[in-house]
C-alpha cells in the first residue's frame, strides 16, 4: 500500500493525497497516518505547499465522510430498529438499549464527531450514526471538519519535519492501529458471547 501511495502522490500530487485520504476513511484499514506522513514528507521536498497539503487532505476525509453519512442517513434509524428488534437478543442488543444509545447520539454526537476524527478506525466509522439520526449538515461538516483538520495537521506536520524519516513515525502509528483494532476485536468477542449464551438459553 505504501508504494502505491509513494507511486500514486509522485504522479499527481495532492490530487493523489486527496484521493488516498478518502478511499482511507471509506476503507478503515488503510492507515491515514502513513499517507499524511508521505505527504508531509512531500511538503518537505518543496513538491507543494504546507497549506494547500493540509486543505487538499481534509478535503478528502470530508468526501469519504460524506459518503458514509449518506450511507446512514438513507439505511434510515427505522430500519436498523427493525433489525434490533428481530435479531438484537442473540447479540445482547434489546431495541430499548439500541434507543437509549441512539438518544444518546443524539445529544452527545458533536462531540463523537469531533474526538472520533482523531482515532484510527473510529474516524471512517462515525459518520454511519450520524447519518443515522440524521445530525445536521451544518453541525456534521463542522465538528468533522476542526477534528481532521487537527488529525491531518498533526501528522503531516511530523512528516514534514521528519523528512526523509518519516517512516519512523509510522511506527508509532501502526500501534495506535493495533490499539483501536483490539478495543473493536474485544468488542466483536463480546458480542459473540452474548450470542452463544443466548442461543445456549434458548436450547
Amino acid at each position: 500500500m505504501i508504494e502505491f501511495a509513494v507511486e500514486l502522490i509522485s504522479q499527481i500530487g495532492l490530487l493523489g493525497a486527496a484521493f488516498l485520504i478518502g478511499i482511507e476513511v471509506l476503507v478503515p484499514p488503510i492507515p491515514s497516518e502513513a499517507i499524511l506522513l508521505l505527504t508531509g514528507f512531500n511538503v518537505s521536498l518543496g513538491r507543494f505547499g504546507y497549506i494547500e497539503a493540509i486543505l487538499a487532505t481534509t478535503a478528502g476525509s470530508l468526501i469519504g465522510a460524506s459518503i458514509w453519512y449518506l450511507l446512514g442517513y438513507l439505511f434510515t434509524e427505522e430500519r436498523l430498529e427493525l433489525l434490533v428488534s428481530k435479531y438484537g437478543k442473540y447479540l445482547g442488543l434489546p431495541l430499548r438499549n439500541l434507543k437509549k444509545t441512539m438518544k444518546w447520539f443524539e445529544n452527545h454526537g458533536s462531540s463523537l464527531v469531533f474526538f472520533g476524527r482523531m482515532v484510527p478506525l473510529v474516524r471512517s466509522l462515525v459518520s454511519i450514526p450520524a447519518g443515522l439520526v440524521k445530525m445536521g449538515l451544518a453541525k456534521f461538516y463542522f465538528f468533522s471538519t476542526v477534528g481532521i483538520l487537527i488529525w491531518n495537521t498533526l501528522w503531516i506536520s511530523i512528516g514534514s519535519n521528519l523528512g526523509e524519516n518519516w517512516q519512523r513515525a509510522e511506527d508509532f502509528s501502526q500501534v495506535l492501529d493495533w490499539v483501536a483494532y483490539v478495543l473493536v476485536a474485544l468488542v466483536l468477542i463480546y458480542a459473540i458471547i452474548s450470542l452463544v449464551k443466548q442461543l445456549r438459553s434458548r436450547s
